[in-house]
């Protein structure tokens, strides 16, 4: 076979395979509106999110989470931003924009990606920015003002694996009714702790282990106290934590740190060599208590300490 059969016959594969992507993203949207429905009728009886979690686009159960809240809550713009998204084939807000028909922005550190995003099928059918961004507390005020996003917006997501906390701190120009932010269950609930802030921080780079990353729910709870938000839980995988501005909370209750903890069994940790374990992270995290945190109420370095 010619060279120029074998890339015509290679390039029919990969739009078949993009045509069935979109057949099957099609139908889980097709089955995720009669969840919904059913649902909506439970929906004043919630009294933990994992009553209501389910999956379209979103890595774990958070699709059901975000339903349950935009149905709930008084939200007027319905615009949202997430960042850290990669391919955004998994994400936290690609169900609200082809579901509900929400605007966004979306940005990740990786050109690649953001190439990606911009080349595929719904990008031209939704109102949704993809911009190429790393993120860094310095930046991240002007990269709104640049997209002339600001004000109230509904839902904010971050999850960079590193500078979490540092970014939430330091964002101003926007002030959105929920907010999601991955936390580390490995550094516990009781201490309000975070990596110490590095600009161009990397979590692999930081320890090898990967485990060096994000923030203490505790951390994430005392932010939220500052910024007037109220902490409604987590899901149930550990590693997204909800939070509602307290004056459009309505009947969400507001829950203390300990109570929404949720302790995750994730094993994405890796040896000296690079290699997955496959061991709990929190078992191997309690082997590097060394590791060096940054207090949030003492204003101190210290050690992790597990």
């Amino acid at each position: 076979m010619s060279l120029k059969n074998i890339i015509k016959k290679a390039t029919g594969f990969n739009a078949f395979l993009k045509w069935q992507r979109i057949e099957n993203e099609s139908q889980k949207l097709l089955t995720a509106k009669g969840i919904i429905h059913q649902m909506k009728n439970s929906y004043s009886n919630i009294k933990d999110f994992s009553d209501i979690e389910f999956s379209v686009f979103s890595q774990l159960g958070d699709d059901g989470i975000i339903q349950y809240l935009i149905h709930t809550l008084e939200i007027e713009n319905k615009f949202f931003v997430e960042f850290g998204v990669q391919n955004y084939l998994e994400s936290n807000t690609r169900f609200l924009l082809m579901n509900d028909n929400w605007s966004g922005l979306i940005m990740d550190g990786s050109s690649d990606f953001i190439n990606f995003i911009q080349n595929d099928y719904y990008y031209w059918k939704y109102n949704l920015k993809a911009k190429h961004l790393f993120i860094t507390a310095e930046n991240i005020n002007h990269a709104f003002e640049e997209e002339n996003v600001k004000g109230e917006i509904g839902l904010l997501h971050i999850d960079i694996d590193g500078n979490d906390y540092w970014i939430w701190k330091a964002i101003q120009i926007i002030d959105p009714v929920i907010v999601i932010i991955e936390y580390n269950s490995g550094f516990g609930d009781e201490r309000s702790i975070t990596v110490p802030y590095k600009p161009d921080f990397e979590r692999y780079n930081a320890h090898h282990s990967g485990l060096l990353f994000g923030t203490s729910l505790q951390a994430l709870c005392d932010l939220a106290k500052e910024k007037d938000y109220a902490f409604v839980g987590c899901n149930s995988y550990g590693n997204n934590a909800y939070f509602v501005k307290k004056d459009k909370l309505k009947n969400i209750p507001e829950i203390s740190c300990k109570e929404g903890y949720r302790f995750s069994y994730c094993r994405q940790n890796k040896d000296i060599e690079g290699n997955f374990t496959h061991q709990l992270d929190n078992d191997i995290l309690k082997n590097f208590k060394e590791l060096k945190v940054f207090n949030l109420r003492s204003q101190k370095i210290e050690n992790l300490n597990l």
